[in-house]
């Protein structure tokens, strides 16, 4: 069974860079939806009942809704220009996800937008939402969304976000083709690239937390200083990120009805100076950062990942992490594999739950597969190739004669004591260490060391993991 899900990402600590040197990114995204909004005018069944000053709001099916229109109206008559001017006069770049219908109810307001330089992309047909749709219903909505934002603006869209987006979204925005990339998620502070039949699509998450919908929310922001305070403390959080060695991305999200209110456009601006008051600041718009992302981390095919191969190819590479046990890997493969498994930390994990869940007589039957520390098939060269790069690395392929026959006599009354070899991840060990923990352990009843070879039987199946670069694809 293969999990789409990836709960792994770029993960702990992405080295990653941004032009010149920057610290972090920072993106402001305006949400024009004005005009795009649920409205028996435009032909939907009921009025708005979405992000508004009516916390609670409920559509009224077949009427309109005076009150909603007229704040939604608020934002394209005055809160956009308040943000037009406050974004053009401190020369800070902008995205617009534009509903295609709102656009082209509000001329001025795209040339406006334009001749700012600030970056169009879709934000769909209609402000509505998609999570009913069926997929060729939505297939159909997004080129006519293509279609209509091209008439408007006189170019197609660079970028995608729908918003009120349903389980298809992403990968039929993919399958349209044509995007630098898409928005429909919130899984990270950094770019990464998605797939889906055949086709790959960056993806640049967007943020619901940063964003001033949260002022017509419950447990939202009620004050501008609130507003602005969550906005530095993110910002402090992603800057001292990147000075230490790993620069992410900032976005900001914004509505002219909502943060285009004077008593909150005043914390927006407090944050765009303490924003500019930073050196190594990269403002830009996410057409930008896409571009940039493309060519510095392009994408890389992923069909060579574990999570990705056949059985046959899985357990031909993964067979013998585990000495001469490929059940374990031919059993993983048949459990939930996904990307969080790309890595040897992540493909450890899946191995060794089939070898911990395996009954007793299974796990000493892997136990007894190995061979004996610098024992009989070591001199005879009959050891599998990580067996004898393991040995030799901790020097047990050049014991002197002394050394050699004190092997032999503990490896006798180990095997006799217990029924199974003396095992022991030697990697990075001396022969020294090697021999103190053999003396050691000999002394222990069956059951402890019967766990403690299983223990050390995962430690030399991850090191084999960590070791070979070919047999992971992620860090």
């Amino acid at each position: 069974m293969r999990y789409s899900r990836d709960l792994w990402g770029h993960g702990p600590s992405p080295r990653t860079s941004w032009p010149d040197q920057a610290r972090i990114a920072v993106q402001f995204v305006v949400n024009y939806e004005e005009g795009g909004e649920n409205c028996v005018l435009h032909g939907d069944a009921a009025s708005e009942a979405f992000l508004s000053e009516i916390v609670g709001a409920q559509g009224w099916p077949g009427k309109r809704h005076w009150n909603m229109e007229s704040i939604y109206e608020y934002g394209a008559r005055a809160g956009f220009w308040r943000l037009h001017r406050l974004f053009t006069g401190k020369n800070v770049p902008v995205t617009v996800y534009g509903v295609a219908t709102a656009l082209k109810r509000s001329p001025g307001q795209v040339a406006a937008m334009q001749e700012a330089g600030w970056e169009i992309a879709s934000h769909g047909l209609k402000w509505i939402e998609h999570r009913d749709f069926d997929i060729e219903r939505e297939r159909a909505e997004i080129a006519d969304a293509i279609r209509l934002h091209t008439v408007v603006t006189g170019e197609r869209p660079r970028g995608w976000y729908t918003g009120r987006c349903s389980e298809n979204t992403l990968d039929l925005v993919t399958e349209a083709g044509g995007f630098d990339y898409v928005s429909d998620s919130y899984a990270d502070d950094l770019p990464y690239w998605h797939e889906h039949a055949g086709r790959h699509q960056l993806v640049i998450p967007y943020t619901l937390d940063a964003n001033d919908m949260r002022f017509a929310t419950a447990q939202g922001f009620n004050s501008g200083d609130q507003f602005f305070t969550y906005l530095k403390d993110s910002f402090d959080i992603l800057y001292a990120e990147g000075l230490a060695g790993s620069p992410k991305m900032m976005s900001i999200g914004l509505h002219c009805r909502i943060v285009g209110r004077p008593g909150r456009v005043a914390a927006l601006e407090r944050f765009l100076d303490y924003v500019k008051g930073h050196e190594r600041v990269w403002l830009a718009r996410r057409v930008d950062i896409a571009r940039y992302w493309t060519e510095s981390y392009p994408f890389q095919p992923n069909a060579d990942r574990p999570s990705r191969l056949s059985e046959e190819a899985f357990v031909a590479r993964f067979g013998g992490v585990f000495e001469h046990s490929d059940w374990i890997a031919r059993r993983a493969f048949e459990r939930e594999l996904g990307p969080a498994n790309d890595t040897a930390i992540g493909l450890h994990a899946a191995l060794a739950a089939v070898f911990r869940e395996a009954s007793e007589a299974e796990r000493l039957a892997v136990l007894k597969a190995h061979p004996d520390l610098a024992g009989k098939l070591a001199a005879a060269k009959r050891l599998t190739e990580s067996s004898t790069e393991e040995q030799a690395s901790a020097g047990l392929d050049a014991l002197t004669d002394s050394e050699r026959e004190r092997f032999a006599a503990l490896n006798g009354a180990y095997v006799e004591k217990f029924g199974f070899p003396f095992i022991m991840a030697v990697k990075g060990r001396s022969k020294d260490e090697i021999l103190a923990a053999f003396e050691s352990r000999i002394a222990n009843d069956r059951q402890s060391e019967f766990e403690t070879a299983c223990r050390q039987v995962e430690r030399i199946a991850l090191l084999r993991l960590r070791g070979h670069a070919e047999g992971v694809t992620r860090q």
